[in-house]
């Protein structure tokens, strides 16, 4: 399994992805579709990064990130928006190595951290986290 970018030819193995993660959180994010996909092969610093994982040329799960400023820092930040493995392909570290994959951007761009929200009852993907990351006191408010 290789970890890899992005490309135009993705797009139709792309999109199931995305809408098994949208399922995944009962939502629906169709409309914006065609937008989403031109805002990640964009090489606009302030649109999300996709990277995918690519076995035998079958996409098996994605990543997306964005970077930001912060008031608290000079340095960049990694909001990890999104992350989705494939049903079929769980428990294969594919998870695992999007969210390395992610570090390894981090760190190369000297960003100072990665950090992500995840939905109380997702219990595989917190059983993940709580492996490769540090639960925050946080709580998050919206409107």
């Amino acid at each position: 399994m290789k970890i890899r970018p992005l490309i135009e030819n993705d797009k139709s193995a792309w999109l199931p992805l995305w809408r098994g993660y949208q399922d995944f959180y009962n939502a629906d994010l169709t409309l914006g579709e065609d937008a989403l996909w031109e805002r990640l092969l964009s090489d606009d610093p302030l649109t999300p990064t996709c990277l995918v994982a690519d076995k035998d040329g079958s996409l098996l799960g994605l990543v997306h990130f964005l970077y930001h400023g912060t008031t608290w820092s000079d340095q960049q930040r990694i909001y990890l928006n999104d992350l989705y493995t494939a049903p079929e392909a769980r428990g294969q570290g594919i998870g695992r190595a999007l969210i390395e994959a992610v570090y390894k951007a981090a760190d190369e761009s000297n960003a100072e951290s990665v950090y992500w929200l995840t939905q109380e009852f997702n219990t595989a993907g917190r059983q993940l986290y709580d492996k490769v990351a540090k639960l925050t006191p946080f709580i998050k408010y919206q409107r």
